[in-house]
């Protein structure tokens, strides 16, 4: 069966579908997004492109099976009203988490991996416990968590909308991408910024993540362009660069997996 063919589960007939479980890999990737506005320059599927197109290259490396992306994802209190982003509840993104997981276990698949391209730790952690209490073996991972610390790429950490999504966007999806538009973003907190980590820094003592509290404006009455931080600073460069370093961490977890538990056997969560 060619790889080059089949990268993707619903491009699979069934028979096709087991046998990669018996004879490839046990091992599927869920990729997931969010559809969420992300400026004037950038689609609103940036969340669910770089989930994808990521997903998609690991899996290149990797042999495993890649599950349909999830276009919509949770977000938390301050992204909600925002025109062009469409949130889901906590309950309903945490539902469709465990229920794709546990239907693609049906079919001989043993590990999985959520890859998260949008910010939904809040969801994806409860999800990754609920699945646990049914002996699957999950993982949730965050893009930007391989990222420590990202401004040997970045002039600044990475935001919303701005230079690290945006030259992501150049490197993976370039036709979505109009840089004529790209511009400053603003955004003040609640509290100081010296008390947010910001994605792909390394935190400091007493610093707290975005879901951590309630610190962060409305968006919809805060943002002018939709933007936090500068897009105006992307390269494709800096977008390749912080892809590789993203795709590569995640084949070493891969590979520690398939060394740890070879196909067919299940790691025992139960």
């Amino acid at each position: 069966m060619s790889r080059s063919k089949h990268l993707w589960w619903q491009e699979m007939t069934l028979p096709e579908l087991q046998h990669f479980a018996k004879e490839v890999s046990d091992i599927a990737i869920l990729p997931i997004g969010a559809t969420e506005q992300h400026g004037p320059h950038s689609p609103n599927g940036v969340d669910l492109f770089n989930a994808k197109y990521m997903a998609q290259e690991i899996a290149k490396k990797t042999d495993v099976m890649l599950l349909p992306p999830l276009p919509y994802g949770s977000h938390p209190y301050h992204h909600w009203y925002m025109p062009g982003t469409i949130p889901l509840s906590y309950d309903t993104h945490i539902a469709l988490l465990v229920d794709i997981i546990k239907g693609a276990s049906v079919s001989g698949f043993n590990k999985f991996i959520i890859f998260s391209a949008h910010g939904q730790v809040s969801t994806t952690l409860v999800a990754v416990h609920k699945l646990g209490l049914e002996g699957h073996f999950t993982l949730s991972t965050h893009w930007y968590d391989f990222l420590r610390d990202d401004k040997d790429v970045l002039d600044d950490y990475m935001w919303h909308a701005e230079e690290a999504e945006t030259s992501v966007g150049l490197y993976l999806y370039p036709q979505y991408i109009d840089m004529s538009k790209a511009d400053e973003g603003g955004g003040e907190a609640l509290i100081d910024s010296k008390y947010i980590i910001a994605p792909g820094q390394m935190p400091e003592p007493g610093m707290m993540y975005h879901f951590e509290g309630t610190f962060a404006r409305p968006e919809y009455k805060e943002l002018d362009n939709g933007i936090i931080g500068d897009a105006r600073n992307a390269t494709r460069e800096k977008g390749e660069a912080m892809v590789t370093r993203v795709v590569d961490h995640m084949v070493d977890i891969l590979d520690d997996i398939k060394a740890r538990w070879p196909i067919g056997t299940k790691p025992p969560v139960k």
